[in-house]
């Protein structure tokens, strides 16, 4: 089958043909990581797509995984999309009445849990659910009615002796055109919509991403890579397919808070991120400083504030590339060393990574490159290089993806890699796919003169002042949440004369600060003067870089991170904004009392 339009099995199959032998993925559990190499990856994909089919999984029948990454989720997953069938993944914070309506929406016919506590919240619900015919297990459960994941392979394994050509004769009549994955979006507002992506839909976004590596495809062959970002996202499975494809070794971490040592143990050649990672590394590094003294101090801070007219387009040369080499032996070189010592480069997306943030990851002597895209879009739709690393932009499209940009500044996007449509929802299909297949992103952006597309904000969540004046909450919150001492930002200002936000300040970082000056914050910390006293100076400072109508006049600290858990946040980390302000309507109201 050619390159042009092909399946995911024929594309994963072939980078495991060119897999150098030995270790293919390892994933860590309760803190010990457990290897899987190429030969037998391979046979337990054959062994439990075998098994499925003997389940009664056919061809365009859905299978769901609610599972965090591991080596078998992948296995789970190649084998559904060799038989033909689709891969229905679920987020693992995804709340239990959301699970109930995927399963039942998508026609689930079978449901692969990864351990008992992940069943827990669908348990009381699964008797209900009518298309649902076996659950399986990862790993051993005490549910007697539970399969498990071996019983699953032994199975298919028998099924494999007793018509061995049977396969590859399935995998062989998958179809291009055919739906490889329903994806259901997290959504800011209501229940989530299921993204149908065919086969060619990810396969081509995998081979045209791949041209727009930082390094040359040969470099990673053999290489360790960690994933952490979930697999259920779009972004991270599709990054993996790259991984397989590539002959890379893929190492799943257990706990995002381990991820410092995880760093220091897999010793990574490359990383697919979020800018929240970034950030939060970006200001760990800038508060370390504040545990030196004396010239150690005064040369550290000196190399960190370096970095904010670093310019990766144009890397600094003369007097100023002289600096850079002595900032990068003395500094950047031991910050590259907390990640193991051997990354390279990495790509962000999911969200817009800050100019200070992207300027910081390429002075330290890292290639960062953002990317752009959307669930609907398999999701690449442009992503820089190294040699188109203009600040704030999203690079160019892929190859036969096209660009445009409406009278109303919305990003419209054509090309192999856009979705079937919404699964059971031919009204919203229409609503965002034209009758000549153009899709509108819901965001707005603009092309410069060379085609490098600029991301401004989600055309949904800018709104305007009672002034008149239009506001990207996005650009505002990406300006000030630069800051080392605010973690979380939201902007708030529809239909009022200016700007207020609800703000989560970096408590680490900022008890930090005011102890070294000899101050000792009191709880609750949102309420100490002190504290307000430092965010109001780092809002003040990042102000100055906004429009007056953009500029944050005032705000309220909240105590309390937004979590996934508590409903302010997608599982992609968006910010649900309806739920946000509903429920921080008096504090939002107490900053507009005088208007």
């Amino acid at each position: 089958m050619s390159e042009t339009k092909m399946t995911l099995p024929g594309l994963l199959f072939k980078g495991l043909d060119n897999h150098p032998e030995g270790l293919f993925s390892s994933t860590k559990r309760d803190g010990t990581w457990h290897e899987t190499d190429v030969k037998s990856f391979r046979e337990k994909v054959r062994n439990f797509a075998m098994g499925l089919y003997d389940l009664g999984v056919r061809p365009g029948n859905k299978v769901s995984i609610h599972s965090e990454n591991s080596t078998e989720w992948l296995v789970c997953d190649l084998a559904v999309l060799s038989l033909g069938a689709a891969n229905v993944p679920i987020y693992t914070t995804q709340p239990g009445n959301q699970i109930k309506y995927i399963l039942e929406n998508s026609d689930s016919i079978v449901h692969i849990v990864s351990n008992d506590e992940m069943f827990a919240e669908t348990k009381p619900l699964i008797k209900s659910i009518k298309t649902v015919k076996a659950v399986i297990s990862i790993r051993e459960s005490s549910h007697k009615k539970l399969k498990r994941f071996e019983d699953i392979l032994e199975r298919g394994k028998k099924v494999n002796e007793e018509n061995p050509d049977l396969f590859d004769s399935l995998r062989n009549d998958v179809e291009p055109d055919q739906v490889a994955t329903l994806i259901y979006t997290s959504g800011t507002t209501g229940m989530p919509k299921g993204v149908m992506l065919t086969h060619n839909n990810i396969a081509s976004n995998v081979l045209a991403s791949l041209e727009r590596l930082p390094f040359d495809m040969s470099e990673f062959h053999g290489q360790r890579l960690l994933s952490y970002l979930p697999l259920s996202h779009v972004f991270e499975r599709m990054i993996d397919y790259m991984y397989i494809r590539m002959g890379c070794r893929i190492y799943f971490i257990e706990n995002i808070e381990e991820i410092r040592d995880d760093f220091l143990y897999v010793e990574p050649f490359f990383l697919a991120t979020v800018p929240r990672l970034l950030e939060k590394i970006h200001t760990g590094v800038k508060v370390r400083g504040q545990e030196m003294s004396g010239l150690q101090k005064n040369i550290y801070y000196w190399a960190i504030y370096l970095t904010e007219s670093y310019d990766p387009e144009h890397p600094p040369t003369g007097l100023a590339a002289v600096k850079h080499r002595i900032a990068d032996k003395l500094v950047y070189s031991k910050i590259r060393d907390l990640f193991g010592g051997n990354l390279r480069g990495m790509v962000s997306g999911g969200a817009a990574l800050s100019p200070e943030v992207f300027r910081f990851g390429n002075a330290i002597g890292l290639i960062v490159v953002q990317g752009y895209g959307l669930t609907e879009t398999s999701p690449v739709i442009s992503v820089q290089t190294p040699k188109d690393m203009r600040v704030g932009s999203s690079g160019k499209p892929l190859r036969d993806v096209e660009v445009k940009i409406a009278d109303d500044g919305e990003i419209l996007t054509r090309g192999p890699n856009v979705m079937k449509g919404y699964y059971k929802d031919e009204e919203k299909t229409n609503e965002v796919i034209t009758s000549d297949g153009w899709f509108k992103t819901g965001d707005i952006g603009e092309l410069d003169e060379d085609g490098n597309l600029f991301i401004t904000d989600r055309k949904k969540s800018m709104f305007k002042l009672s002034t008149g004046k239009y506001v990207a909450p996005n650009h505002v919150e990406g300006e000030i949440s630069g800051s080392g001492f605010i973690d979380q930002i939201v902007v708030i200002g529809y239909q009022r004369k200016f700007c207020s936000a609800l703000i989560v300040p970096s408590y680490d970082n900022v008890k930090k600060r005011l102890k070294r000056d000899g101050y000792d914050p009191d709880e609750p910390y949102s309420k100490d003067p002190k504290v307000r006293e430092l965010i109001q100076k780092e809002v003040d400072k990042h102000n100055q870089n906004l429009s007056p109508w953009e500029t944050v006049k005032k705000f309220v600290l909240l105590e309390e991170p937004l979590t996934i858990d508590s409903g302010e946040l997608t599982p992609t980390m968006k910010v649900k904004r309806p739920v946000v302000l509903e429920k921080y309507k008096e504090e939002i109201e107490s900053m507009y009392e005088e208007e």
